[in-house]
């Protein structure tokens, strides 16, 4: 069942997401050669508690951390580790919950770390730009399969991949709630988007092959071939006047 929020509870929501968004800019600052990620981890647990509000992943379904934080060809759910240290050429992803007043927010985004190869910095600027199209087709009244075509045709036509297993969701009280937003797919398909639906929608990218595998840890997932994924990913609000995108500043 899709749970349609109140304009009361949207801007609850608003709120949440204004806490992840700020903590990105905080630590987008601090994404440089020589930072670990456990250090990521801490400084971000640090500041969303600062802002009052929760980190909702620490915990969640047993994830041990408040931030995922994955590295190169590690696509989502990267455990932050004091050995794991961030190196000239990388890319970061970082993928940021918070709970505030009964209610989650969600983003994620991908960070160069020094200069990065022209490659890498081509799939930050497809895979944040699929995450634009993508918003632009959650309009009243669109169905949701909508949304995913709109990010898998920008991401094919720049000859990358979509992954497929993981996918995007309804957010509110819970972290995950209905609907799945697959970021692939024909449109005029799925639920009829609403006014008061929010969406987590997470274009997922990679340069090579789509399939991913799950690394012994039960979290880290990585590309099968080993290629470079970035992910961004916004919380949105559905309105009659267009999408209303609450991770912003």
């Amino acid at each position: 069942m899709i749970i349609l929020k109140s304009p009361r509870e949207i801007n609850i929501m608003r709120k949440a997401n204004q806490i992840v968004a700020k903590t990105h800019e905080y630590l987008k600052n601090l994404i440089e050669p020589g930072i670990s990620t456990a250090e990521i981890n801490k400084k971000g647990d640090e500041f969303i508690r600062e802002h009052g509000a929760e980190p909702s992943f620490k915990g969640y379904r047993g994830f041990p951390a408040s931030i995922c934080v994955s590295i190169n060809d590690e696509v989502v759910h990267g455990i932050p580790n004091s050995q794991r240290i961030l190196q000239e050429g990388d890319i970061v992803s970082l993928d940021i919950g918070t709970f505030y007043k009964g209610f989650n927010g969600d983003a994620a985004r991908t960070f160069a770390v020094g200069k990065i190869s022209k490659e890498a910095q081509k799939l930050l600027k497809v895979t944040r730009e699929a995450l634009d199209k993508g918003i632009k087709k959650a309009l009243h009244k669109n169905h949701l399969s909508d949304i995913s075509h709109a990010i898998q045709s920008h991401v094919e036509k720049n000859n990358f991949s979509v992954v497929r297993e993981y996918v995007g969701h309804g957010i509110g009280t819970d972290m995950h709630e209905a609907p799945q937003i697959p970021n692939f797919g024909s449109p005029g398909h799925g639920p009829v988007l609403k006014e008061g639906m929010t969406l987590a929608i997470e274009p997922m990218v990679n340069v090579g092959d789509f399939k991913v595998k799950t690394l012994d840890d039960n979290w880290t997932v990585v590309t099968e071939d080993g290629s470079l994924s970035a992910h961004f990913e916004h919380t949105i609000a559905i309105t009659k006047k267009g999408p209303k995108i609450l991770s912003k500043i």
